[in-house]
């Protein structure tokens, strides 16, 4: 088979390659390259390029260097920008996935090829016919978060050969095999930002405005703060308050100001209903036609629901509850516990409740 795969430099893209090679598919690797942030932020590419080149070299197969900067500015950077600025929690790493590494890069290249395949840690699982997006074997590298807001064409088009390895595993072969990166640590934050700290690429972009920050409870100032795009909701560091531990519960844009709650257990910061609109099912809307994935429960009122497992950050941790279709549009999760920090902007990842399948996701509104 003929397969495009994206190697980033680090082990886990590499690891796939010699677990392909084995297979004896036909490869051809990529990196693609979407960081400089105006020349500054390099997101270490030339030495990620370097190692790429190591890995093309012990396999001898051809490696090409995409640059995608452009497409990524114009959309998941243009995204991130616009939804700090509404207030609101963006996502960059699951907006990259579906716009640039399984959109622009398959339309530019991947088409070329059989599969696309990476190094993410999740699977694919084909029932009655119908493929979904599975879990990996290893619940605290699953990535399958990152993922799930892909379609199900891009779906179709991908390859994950580290799904059913645990990263301890992929680690042992790398070093039995001799990789160059058998060692090298796995990349961590924002690839765009390089070496950039995200609060100062924030302050680059929208710039800074002093607002009051606000006990909820009493409605007394009690500090202030540079601008409501640096906070979200659930955060507790970086608020430079004393006596706390205290936690963003609130955001107020037209006023500029932000609401805190002091404690860890203050109720503020909890809720178990949380709104979802923009949702995506990746591979068929379970309230639209039967799934035996996901089948609807309907109860006297006629209401439908259906019972899932959902995750509303990136955590090796499920939350069960139950999703329901709005009359006007829109989603609603009922979580059966307590669901820290409901970040406005920020993904609800819907899975089956056995944790397996990832349905879908969509965005938390307001």
């Amino acid at each position: 088979m003929k397969i495009a795969v994206l190697i980033s430099g680090g082990v886990d893209s590499a690891v796939t390659v010699e677990l392909l090679s084995r297979q004896g598919h036909d490869l051809h690797l990529f990196y693609i390259k979407i960081g400089n942030d105006n020349g500054e932020g390099d997101c270490s590419a030339e030495e990620d390029i370097e190692m790429c080149e190591l890995i093309a070299r012990k396999y001898g197969l051809p490696l090409e260097v995409i640059s995608l900067h452009e497409e990524y500015w114009e959309s998941v950077m243009a995204y991130t920008l616009r939804t700090v600025k509404e207030g609101l929690t963006p996502h960059p790493d699951i907006m990259c996935n579906k716009l640039v590494k399984f959109g622009y890069f398959e339309e530019r290249r991947g088409k070329e090829f059989d599969k696309t395949a990476t190094g993410h840690y999740a699977s694919i699982k084909e029932i009655d016919g119908r493929l979904y997006l599975a879990t990996a074997a290893d619940p605290v590298k699953d990535q399958t978060d990152f993922l799930a807001q892909i379609s199900y064409d891009q779906l179709s088009h991908l390859m994950f050969p580290l799904g059913e390895l645990p990263k301890s595993e992929v680690r042992k072969l790398a070093e039995e095999v001799k990789l160059p990166n058998a060692t090298r640590k796995d990349s961590q934050g924002i690839c765009f930002l390089g070496k950039i700290n995200y609060a100062d690429f924030i302050e680059r972009h929208l710039g800074t405005r002093r607002g009051p920050i606000i006990e909820i409870e009493t409605g007394k100032k009690i500090g202030e703060h540079r601008g409501y795009w640096f906070y979200t909701i659930g955060q507790r560091k970086g608020l430079g308050l004393s006596g706390g531990p205290w936690f963003v519960v609130r955001k107020n844009v037209r006023d500029n100001a932000i609401y805190v709650s002091r404690g860890y257990d203050t109720r503020k910061q909890y809720g178990r209903e949380i709104g979802v609109e923009e949702m995506d099912w990746i591979s068929g809307n379970p309230f639209e036609e039967e799934m035996t994935v996901a089948p609807a429960n309907v109860d006297e009122t006629g209401k439908k629901s259906i019972a899932i497992s959902f995750k509303t950050r990136h955590t090796p941790q499920f939350l069960d509850g139950t999703i329901e279709r709005l009359p006007h549009g829109g989603y609603r999760i009922e979580s059966r516990e307590d669901v820290q920090g409901i970040a406005p902007g920020q993904f609800a990842i819907v899975y089956t409740p056995d944790r397996e399948l990832c349905l879908g996701s969509g965005m938390i509104s307001l």
